[in-house]
């Protein structure tokens, strides 16, 4: 992710509506695919429009960047080609209220910031916490509040306290990939056996290793450990409670702080309409929500 650790975290179990498999949210290597609509229509709003930028005013359209593997934030449809998600639900209205359409792309979470950086995306919408080496390197808008969470294979017994000589399946440069390191550090430390870190490109693959026994435990973003559990049918259970809280955050180019300001404006928006909190309760993430959002917030 980004050259230094890209950290995602969430909040809050969820119970969402979306019927696909595990299996089926895995993403290709990278591909074109197009978002859903948003839960409800979000009316453009001409005062923000016209504050967009002339050049993306001008296309029409945001290319959007997106790990579509991290369900329930993004993922793939049953089709396995349409990006759905709260995320995506809630990002689409964003751009209809500046009067836009949106193109949302799959990519490895890795790429997405260089990806912005370069000009290839728009905007990168992908569950991304803000953090002070993110904003080195972009401009962020927080628009979701976020934790981590562990979850095992119903029945194994697991503790996150005492993990040591345990295998841990966790989404490659994630912050929990650093967190399960930090701990893995205090085993051989403390003359315990390490943890065996498996990381995975996607966090579906992640979920699967602990389901078919490959790993003992993952640890991820809470909304997707809930979501996991519920996916199973019951095979996964969570462990331990919420921690590490912090924001979420859109991704714009370092030097597009007055997109930036617009897109959070139009968030704004989103949330005094009430669409904001359609979109999470859809979704059964609504103990996330935020009720400022903020350009550059002061990050840890």
């Amino acid at each position: 992710m980004f050259r230094n650790p890209p950290w995602r975290r969430a909040v809050l179990g969820l119970t969402a509506a979306a019927t696909l498999t595990l299996s089926m949210v895995a993403c290709g290597e990278e591909s074109d695919t197009t978002g859903s609509a948003p839960i409800a229509s979000a009316s453009a709003d001409t005062s923000l429009a016209d504050k967009v930028p002339a050049d993306i005013k001008s296309a029409g359209k945001l290319v959007i960047g997106t790990d579509s593997s991290y369900a329930p934030s993004e993922f793939l449809d049953t089709d396995g080609k349409t990006v759905v998600g709260f995320d995506v639900d809630l990002f689409n209205a964003v751009a209809q209220k500046l009067g836009l359409t949106t193109e949302w792309q799959s990519a490895t979470f890795d790429s997405i910031i260089p990806g912005v950086s370069s000009g290839k995306y728009n905007v990168g919408v992908s569950s991304f916490t803000v953090n002070a080496d993110r904003e080195k390197e972009a401009t962020m808008i927080s628009y979701y509040s976020a934790g981590t969470q562990w979850a095992a294979k119903t029945g194994v017994t697991f503790s996150a306290d005492d993990a040591c000589g345990k295998k841990v399946a966790v989404q490659t440069a994630t912050v929990q990939a650093d967190d399960v390191a930090a701990r893995s550090k205090k085993c051989t430390g403390a003359g315990k056996a390490k943890i065996t870190i498996d990381q995975y490109q996607k966090q579906s693959d992640a979920t699967n290793a602990v389901v078919t026994g490959k790993d003992d435990a993952m640890l991820a973003d809470s909304p997707v450990c809930a979501y996991a559990v519920k996916q199973t049918n019951g095979q996964l259970a969570l462990a331990g409670d919420i921690y590490d809280s912090a924001p979420y955050g859109y991704v714009v180019g370092k030097d597009q702080t007055e997109f930036a300001n617009v897109i959070q404006q139009a968030l704004q928006a989103l949330i005094t309409d009430g669409t904001y909190k359609t979109v999470l309760d859809k979704w059964g993430v609504g103990g996330g929500a935020i009720t400022a959002p903020e350009v550059n917030p002061k990050a840890s």
